[in-house]
């Protein structure tokens, strides 16, 4: 059910009809207010992407521009592929 559906739901209850719980039931329960922060929390967490481990880094890098303008005619795509032949680089020129 989705945020609208829900408040239309609601708008829809005659006055002085509010839910009251038996007891009974503990389907028809309502729920705490824990509850509800637990559960929104839990909906705010699933959004977006996963969180990654080890998440890129933003950095200002100065090259010169015959190199940048190499790397963007290059195509979509190119800042990926610039770090990727940096990490070549890397593996091929240890610091150790």
């Amino acid at each position: 059910m989705n945020r609208k559906a829900v408040v239309e739901a609601v708008k829809a209850i005659p006055a002085g009809k509010d839910h009251a719980w038996d007891g009974l039931s503990e389907d028809e329960r309502p729920a705490t207010s824990a509850e509800l922060d637990a559960a929104l929390e839990r909906y705010r967490r699933s959004r977006g992407r996963p969180k990654l481990e080890r998440p890129k880094v933003s950095i200002t890098l100065r090259v010169d521009a015959d190199v940048a303008d190499a790397l963007r005619a290059s195509g979509k795509g190119w800042q990926t592929r610039m770090n990727d032949a940096l990490k070549a680089w890397l593996r091929e020129h240890p610091s150790t």
